[in-house]
């Protein structure tokens, strides 16, 4: 395990320019071991000297900010680290669960999957706008308010205990899992909570004969790639070995989802039947839209892993 001092100037170097990294490593480590050495000249023993050091310096992510020159203020600096890591978290999910949650329905409910893809991004960013103006204006009556939040005090206890610098952050591998297990919930959900239509009936959004094979096989991948980030997330970057388990559940997904769609098999034949525009030959125009959205979602995933993997073994 290594040092505090070695945890804390790592966790001070990520928030500062990555040109000045170096030299203010070196400088912060020397002024840290001046400061033990005055404390242990008195007899004090070294480990203590060092935490009490590193609890005088402060947060590290405050301390950087006082060697870039930044000011951690949102009307004040009171909230203004909570504040941006609880927006970084919720802009990190909820607004692609909103805009995917959006397009489906622009698609299938509206019968307009030529403009699912818009409605998708313009629901994510009116809610993105929404987080971040609703959040902000919390955090800023809170501070000029100087309503106590009760938070506990920075300790070096939360250290990270990595030296390197991480690839993967906790509320990306959050955000990752929680997009997968919507999915599973939704492929599971769809069969049980069925769309009840004008005339009372009920009926799946997926063809109930896929639970023969596709839809458990689709789960299971989805399962495996809820596996892959907890991987991912505890290496704290991509690997090669990563990139390659990710590029083969991108490929375990995709093809099948292609498959389906280029056969007419994907939808539930009620559902086609039920609405005019996938009847009278939509089902064409939302299989290529939807194909269009796979192939691109996964070839993006893929090469983004491939990109972060060759930084990371720099």
């Amino acid at each position: 395990m290594s040092s505090l001092t070695d945890r804390y100037v790592a966790a001070t170097m990520r928030a500062v320019p990555a040109q000045r990294r170096l030299e203010l490593a070196e400088e912060l480590r020397g002024s840290i071991a001046d400061m033990i050495d005055d404390r242990t000249s008195g007899g004090q023993d070294h480990a203590s000297a060092e935490r009490e050091v590193l609890t005088e310096l402060g947060h590290p992510e405050k301390l950087a900010a006082r060697y870039s020159d930044r000011t951690l203020q949102l009307i004040g600096p009171r909230y203004y680290l909570t504040w941006w890591r609880l927006l970084r978290l919720l802009l990190t999910y909820i607004p692609a669960i909103v805009g995917v949650l959006a397009g489906l329905a622009k698609a299938l409910i509206d019968g307009e999957p030529g403009a699912a893809i818009g409605a998708a991004i313009v629901a994510a960013m009116q809610t993105a706008v929404q987080i971040a103006f609703w959040v902000t204006l919390v955090f800023a009556v809170l501070e000029r308010t100087r309503t106590p939040l009760g938070l506990p005090e920075w300790t070096v206890d939360q250290l990270p205990e990595e030296s390197r610098e991480r690839q993967i952050s906790h509320s990306d591998s959050i955000a990752s899992v929680v997009f997968l297990l919507v999915t599973v919930g939704f492929l599971i959900g769809q069969h049980f909570q069925r769309w009840t239509t004008d005339d009372g009936s009920r009926m799946a959004v997926l063809d109930p004969a896929l639970w023969g094979f596709w839809l458990p096989a689709l789960i299971v991948v989805l399962l495996a790639t809820v596996g892959l980030e907890i991987a991912k997330y505890r290496a704290g970057r991509w690997t090669w070995p990563l990139v390659v388990v990710n590029a083969v559940l991108n490929a375990a997904f995709a093809a099948p989802v292609l498959w389906l769609l280029a056969t007419d098999r994907l939808l539930n034949p009620e559902l086609v039947e039920r609405f005019a525009w996938l009847r009278d030959g939509g089902t064409v125009e939302f299989a290529r839209v939807a194909g269009a959205v796979v192939v691109l979602v996964a070839i993006w995933d893929v090469v983004d892993s491939a990109v972060k993997a060759a930084r990371a073994a720099r």
